[in-house]
């Protein structure tokens, strides 16, 4: 056996040992507490885009506000790992 061999082990069982790192935990957690944070605000509020005045719930503007936060870290992230 060559000592590439004596590990044993396989790339498919390597495959899950690295999915929970403190990381991925951290994101996680900061994830479940942003929506718990937007759907315990439910009420109807009127936010001004520019011009148009609207009125919506508070967890829609804030869910809104996540995705484009989301999207803007995605983007960059992905730029920075190019």
């Amino acid at each position: 056996m060559s000592p590439k061999d004596a590990s044993g082990g396989t790339k498919a069982g390597t495959r899950f040992g690295g999915a929970l790192t403190p990381a991925r935990i951290t994101v996680i957690v900061i994830g479940v507490l942003a929506l718990i944070f937007i759907f315990e605000n439910t009420r109807q509020v009127k936010i001004r885009l520019l011009i148009p005045e609207v009125s919506m719930p508070l967890y829609l503007a804030l869910l809104a506000v996540f995705v484009v936060g989301v999207i803007c870290g995605g983007y960059f992230m992905r730029r920075r790992a190019k």
